[in-house]
């Protein structure tokens, strides 16, 4: 009997303040190259046509969604969003898993990196689709590493090529995501991305190296950097 192929899903929490970024509105709602931020993520993920559906964890009740033209989209879901990360992704498991198996694919996504490409997506879909775990998308450290003290004075110079910065989509199986984040969160732990959920169940995820400019806007001069690359990324046509 041959085993049917995994459906893929997007998680893309979007409940966060954005405490770091200081301003009025959440940060996916300021505007960025002609559109707001969450507008650029999620037509980025539409255009993945191999995901099923798009659920965005958040306050619905906002005003400002109306004017994010992608949740117009059949695929687009608003949900109701968690207190953290953690518990508004576990929401959005909880809204698919009616509809997906245990062993579909879930692809998790921060609102706030609009400057993802599809050939990054499809990179990640593509590396891991016979994986039995998942992974995440990360990029290579090329400043100097130091490790300090509290008080800020240098220990010792760390061996960059054994780290990586973690990114996103990760994605990982359905049915495995979710027991992770749900026992860390039952033994009043909080993950910090879904990968660590991952690792607390005593898993390996694989980091597929992806591009650099895959930026997460997290203080307002991010706005500029995020502008400036998707200038680029259109003279490339690499979006």
């Amino acid at each position: 009997m041959i085993k049917p192929s995994p459906n893929y899903w997007a998680i893309v929490p979007a409940a966060g303040v954005g405490r770091r970024f200081s301003a009025d509105i959440p940060k996916q709602f300021h505007h960025l190259h002609g559109e707001l931020v969450a507008q650029h993520t999620l037509s980025r993920l539409i255009d993945i046509n191999s995901i099923k559906r798009i659920v965005a964890p958040c306050d619905p009740s906002s005003g400002y969604w109306s004017r994010v033209r992608a949740t117009r989209n059949p695929r687009v879901q608003l949900i109701p969003g968690g207190e953290t990360r953690a518990r508004s992704v576990l929401n959005g498991l909880v809204a698919i898993q009616q509809d997906a198996s245990p062993d579909d694919w879930v692809l998790v996504h921060d609102m706030a990196r609009p400057c993802i490409t599809s050939l990054d997506i499809n990179k990640l879909i593509d590396n891991l689709r016979e994986h039995p775990v998942g992974g995440f998308l990360a990029a290579p450290i090329n400043e100097t590493l130091k490790l300090v003290t509290s008080d800020n004075n240098v220990t010792k110079t760390v061996d960059r090529t054994q780290y990586r910065i973690a990114q996103t989509p990760q994605m990982f199986r359905v049915g495995l995501l979710r027991e992770a984040i749900q026992e860390m969160l039952d033994n009043h732990l909080e993950p910090t991305d879904e990968a660590s959920a991952i690792e607390y169940m005593g898993k390996q995820a694989v980091a597929i190296e992806g591009r650099q400019d895959n930026i997460k806007i997290t203080r307002r001069e991010d706005l500029m950097i995020a502008e400036a690359i998707l200038q680029d990324q259109e003279r490339q046509a690499c979006a």
